[in-house]
């Protein structure tokens, strides 16, 4: 079977076998760099134990055709599809389901390259009678990872054949650079390692720290609800199916938490991470503490794949919570509400809040203040919401988990939908003085008519962390506000209208760059086709972590979309994205 399944990897690579090294493109070549390729697979297969898989589409059991040939229809298997389609915990079994559908179709395509359901409506027969399934931007094969040596493994495989690697863990990058057309994927998600020590001591050091050590795959949900029962608080995303370890840290890795306590890379001790140089390495302040630096949020696989990490943790504490929401009468209610929150953000950042804005309403959370002093900091929210109609409570629970079960399990962001997203990190000036906040107030009110932007206020704007100990942009720490754009793409949309989308969500996402020159934008939530990306990333870390990218990566063996030493949008591993 094993054997049999290679035929369909083949065929996904012969598109990028002009890009492999062979001395020419003719058929003899081409047949003789195939069975090399079988011949290696076999013996990849062999030295990660059995677990190198072909992937097959998520939705395949509800089409009759399969990459061009007819297939049986599996009604049972399909219905389970439909009912769970937008179910995270279920997406999160299958390696071929990502959490957004941009990361399973070949949006550059002009002809569907794709095996996608309507998300609006997963039943509907439109969208898969008499369409041809294809893998689309899902790589075509994956190794489930275990250790170190599977990751080296692959290393030494993609550097012997040329066949490029992708790394997923759960599958939530908004960006796609958890896949790729034709690569051999490493997936991450079966590392679920926990445990805690109250005196962790990074190796070669002489500090300890009250931390958790977790596997890649760790998620979430998982870490919150074990740090509870050893009296701890973690900080961590606002998703139950986030891997708490791999790309969400690598890349910054904001919480409503953060604040107070910082971004995920201001909490992370030591990585053990295997490097493109396929040596296993223990980072952290006092051995390869370059390397440390750049896997705290130098971002993506660009540095390596991760195995395990530490990360310093809280007690256990009480939390706050504002919980308010509304039915907006029309846009210019909305916007009154907007500059509401723009006015009362300043004091809310200044007095520990942090949480989300989603439109009509705000979920916020708070670990100095008492509930007093909670409901009388949010009482001119409460009543704006209050003489609309809407729900105004302000509470304590009592641990962070707490709050995760009650609020964040129903209110999570949603999965299973295609998606284009934009943001821009909004300086402080904005929100403190009255010419910034009637600057961001209008524009946020003429925005309304493309988006309701989505507001993280999770910037670490009273943390004190070391200074120039993290890589990703300083701008996150005069920051008060993470604003993020985003508008659906329908399932059956044509090239020229993805190309629409896209530039239409540019050309609004460049008005907050023009308000706010010298910020920056976060790197797990940016635009997909950021200008100056580096800057907007990375500002002045970026050329120390291109030297150091170079240093463990000689041989330019990983690359995922405008990571840092990236191969630039003509490199073939890129073929899905769009060129704007």
């Amino acid at each position: 079977m094993f054997l049999s399944a290679t035929l369909s990897f083949f065929a996904a690579l012969c598109s990028a076998l002009a890009a492999y090294p062979i001395s020419s493109p003719n058929h003899q070549n081409r047949t003789t760099v195939a069975s090399k390729l079988m011949s290696a697979l076999v013996t990849l297969n062999a030295t990660v134990g059995g677990r190198l898989h072909a992937s097959v589409p998520l939705d395949k059991p509800c089409f009759s055709i399969y990459e061009g040939r007819h297939v049986p229809v599996d009604p049972v298997a399909c219905a389970t599809v439909q009912s769970n389609y937008t179910n995270p915990a279920f997406r999160l079994e299958h390696f071929s389901a990502y959490m957004l559908l941009q990361s399973e179709t070949c949006q550059a395509s002009h002809v569907p390259d794709q095996c996608v359901l309507d998300y609006t409506s997963p039943s509907d027969t439109e969208a898969y009678t008499g369409v041809d399934c294809r893998l689309g931007n899902i790589p075509s094969y994956y190794i489930e990872v275990a250790n170190a040596a599977d990751v080296q493994a692959a290393l030494r495989f993609s550097n012997d054949t040329g066949v490029r690697l992708s790394v997923k863990n759960k599958g939530h990058d908004y960006k796609g650079r958890s896949s790729g057309k034709g690569t051999l994927a490493l997936w991450t998600t079966g590392m679920n390692s926990m445990s805690h020590d109250a005196a962790f001591q990074p190796e070669g050091c002489s500090t300890t720290y009250d931390a958790v050590t977790v596997g890649a795959g760790v998620l979430t949900e998982d870490i919150y609800r074990f740090a509870d029962q050893v009296n701890r608080t973690v900080i961590g995303g606002y998703h139950q199916t986030i891997g708490f370890a791999g790309g969400f840290a690598l890349g910054g890795g904001h919480s409503i938490l953060t604040p107070v306590f910082g971004l995920a890379v201001d909490r992370v001790v030591q990585v053990k991470v295997v490097t493109p140089d396929g040596v296993y390495r223990t980072a952290n302040g006092c051995q390869h503490p370059d390397l440390f630096f750049a896997l705290r949020g130098g971002g993506g696989s660009a540095f390596g794949v991760v195995i395990e990490s530490s990360h310093r943790i809280e007690p256990r504490m009480p939390i706050q919570t504002a919980a308010l929401s509304f039915t907006a009468a029309n846009k210019t209610d909305l916007a009154e509400w907007y500059a509401l929150t723009v006015n009362y953000s300043f004091q809310w950042a200044n007095e520990g809040w942090g949480g989300h804005i989603p439109g009509a309403g705000l979920i916020h959370v708070n670990p100095l203040l008492s509930n007093a002093q909670a409901n009388e900091s949010m009482k001119a929210a409460a009543d704006f919401v209050r003489a609309r109609g809407g729900s105004a409570v302000v509470e304590e629970l009592p641990s962070w988990w707490a709050f995760f079960d009650k609020y964040v399990l129903s209110a999570e962001a949603g999965v299973g939908n295609e998606v284009a997203t934009g943001s821009r990190l909004i300086p402080s000036e904005f929100f403190s003085t009255e010419s910034g906040r009637a600057r961001l107030s209008a524009l946020v009110a003429e925005t309304l008519s493309f988006a309701s932007p989505y507001v993280r206020a999770g910037t670490p704007w009273l943390f004190k962390g070391e200074p120039g100990a993290t890589s990703v942009t300083p701008a996150w720490r005069d920051a008060i506000w993470h604003l993020g754009l985003s508008v659906p793409i329908p399932y059956n949309t044509t090239l020229a209208q993805r190309e629409e989308i896209y530039r239409t969500m540019g050309e609004h996402n460049q008005r907050f760059r023009d308000l706010t020159p010298g910020s920056g934008a976060y790197f797990n939530e940016g635009y997909v086709y950021e200008p100056d990306h580096e800057v907007s990333f990375w500002g002045d870390n970026y050329p120390k972590l291109l030297e150091i990218k170079k240093k463990y990566d000689p041989n330019e063996l990983l690359d995922c979309w405008q990571c840092v030493g990236w191969k630039g949008a003509s490199d073939p591993l890129y073929q899905c994205y769009i060129k704007l």
